[in-house]
């Protein structure tokens, strides 16, 4: 209600959205306190034989119990934030360029099924298969919290189909998330710490690709970190859009940097870095994906590919729970 609530646009969305998450969370809360109440009011009035036609209810209640214990997990400083999420192939060739190309569409149906939207900000098509690197941005309720645990290794292990003696072949693929910070991020980039590269859109075809050299890759030489974009059609914008990304990776490492300071002097031993395999994607010689920090597995391998990562993910928030 203050009369200059809206001369920064940028802090009032952030508010409204805000805002607009607590009420969503009220309004869930007064739902299921409401049927509780009224399924309580109807117990005395039901016979023995008739105790069954609530238990439906009961079962929906405690689904809309556990969705409302799910959201009071995502409770990091940047939990409800949008986020920028990064595929690259390991060691391996086409078949690792392939296992990244899996995970990209694991992702991008993770995100249909869970009402975020996503936008591919770049994507390398393989030599022969599959992708030499991906960026998509992804928006929603809560994208970083959700999405914030895949954040390392990913290995497969399947018969390759580019093996013609059909052999069992062992891939690498490593994911990073990174919040995009809401405010201003106010970091000082010397021009002369930038080395700009401009060069043609390859991605998966078809009109989507530019054919000019629009794509732009910017490489950070103190930290060498390099960001791509190629979404947009516009050099200058492609180049406006990885200047974003830069800045929120290089203040996502200053974060990371303070948590091993805080952390050594608390005289913790806890691994925050990019390098550490995290989960197991076997298809031969028997069906198992296996997350290695909480343990969840499940022989349901294409659901999972196909974007089910609902269980892995509760199962890696209720583990952070935990050890707090």
């Amino acid at each position: 209600m203050q009369e200059d609530f809206w001369q920064d646009i940028e802090k009032a969305n952030a508010i409204n959205k805000e805002l607009s998450t607590l009420k969503k969370i009220v309004e869930k809360v007064s739902k299921i306190e409401t049927q509780i109440n009224d399924n309580l009011e109807l117990i005395p009035l039901l016979e023995e034989n008739e105790i069954s036609t609530i238990e439906g209810e009961l079962s929906t209640i405690q689904k809309e119990l556990e969705d409302l214990e799910l959201n009071t997990l995502l409770n990091g400083p940047y939990d409800n934030l949008n986020c920028y999420l990064e595929i690259h192939p390991g060691a391996g060739g086409t078949e690792s360029c392939d296992w990244a190309s899996m995970l990209l569409r694991m992702y991008k149906m993770f995100c249909e099924k869970n009402d975020f939207t996503y936008d591919v900000i770049e994507e390398q098509a393989g030599e022969e298969a599959g992708i030499k690197s991906a960026t998509i941005y992804i928006k929603g309720e809560y994208a970083f919290g959700y999405l914030k645990n895949e954040k390392g290794v990913h290995r497969l292990v399947r018969i390759s189909p580019f093996d013609s003696g059909a052999r069992r072949h062992t891939s690498f693929a490593s994911v990073s998330v990174t919040p995009e910070y809401n405010t201003e991020i106010n970091l000082e980039i010397k021009e002369s710490d930038l080395k700009i590269d401009v060069y043609h859109s390859s991605g998966a075809g078809g009109q989507s690709v530019n054919t000019s050299n629009s794509a732009v890759r910017i490489t950070h030489l103190p930290t060498k970190i390099v960001v791509t974009c190629q979404n947009e059609r516009s050099q200058l914008k492609n180049k406006e859009q990885a200047m974003k990304i830069l800045k929120n990776k290089i203040y996502q490492l200053e974060l990371d940097k303070k948590e091993q300071e805080l952390a050594s002097l608390k005289g913790e031993n806890i691994d925050i870095n990019f390098g550490s395999q995290i989960r197991n994607y076997v298809l031969e010689p028997y069906k198992l994906i296996k997350d290695l920090r909480s343990g969840y597995e499940t022989s349901n391998v294409n659901k999972v590919l196909d974007g089910d990562l609902q269980p892995i993910i509760e199962s890696l928030l209720k583990m952070r729970k935990n050890e707090n």
